[in-house]
């Protein structure tokens, strides 16, 4: 986004004052920025951080859904990489609003946009967000592999082996149900499983889940 640009100057000083913890300030600057709006790109912008001050989850959704549409007015590569943040605050004011099965519909747009978001750590966040709306919305359903992985990183946690939660945890946590996600995961149990370091409970509860997974492939 361009620096000089009015509404994203704005915007970058209402998240300077969203950091030092003036929200009254912050909404005032987005508003500012909504009004100085000249086209739907900006208008996209704005709204996006308009949504995150206001007082209530009706509000919330409507400035959620007022990013989407104009961004998709834009309609081109300056929006490419906002969908699946947008899709995921709608499907999280949604589910705010017990409103589970648009909920779920939104994190999946979510996952399937989230390959326009740039490489780092931000779209890593951002995986494991949409994959945990994706498990509490059922469109990931959890099997008894699943309660039985929670357990045993459970286990790791407890003993604070953290080597372990290292290799598996962004396997589990940003699983968005795919069959490559699903291979992630049975990777990352197979390393584990072979390097036989674990307390013997911990790896007979490792080979079977390393079963299992090869049983459905």
């Amino acid at each position: 986004m361009d620096p000089d640009n009015t509404v994203v100057g704005l915007c970058t000083q209402g998240m300077r004052a969203e950091a030092d913890g003036r929200d009254d300030d912050a909404r005032a600057l987005f508003e500012q920025a909504w009004h100085a709006t000249a086209d739907d790109y900006e208008a996209c912008v704005a709204a996006h951080y308009l949504a995150r001050h206001q007082p209530t989850p009706e509000e919330t959704l409507h400035w959620n859904q007022v990013c989407l549409d104009r961004a998709e007015r834009v309609g081109d590569e300056r929006v490419a990489g906002f969908y699946s943040s947008l899709h995921a605050n709608l499907a999280r004011a949604n589910r705010e609003l017990g409103r589970t099965a648009a909920a779920r519909r939104h994190f999946e747009l979510a996952a399937g946009h989230l390959g326009a978001v740039p490489a780092g750590q931000y779209r890593d966040w951002m995986r494991y967000g949409i994959a945990q709306g994706l498990r509490d919305t059922g469109a990931v359903k959890q099997d008894g592999a699943g309660a039985r992985l929670e357990a045993l990183l459970h286990a790791f946690c407890t003993r604070h082996d953290l080597r372990s939660l290292c290799l598996l945890l962004p396997a589990y946590l940003g699983d968005l149900g795919t069959a490559g996600d699903r291979e992630r995961l049975a990777i990352a149990l197979r390393m584990l499983h072979a390097e036989k370091r674990l307390p013997d409970g911990e790896q007979r509860a490792l080979a079977e889940l390393v079963g299992g997974h090869d049983r459905a492939r």
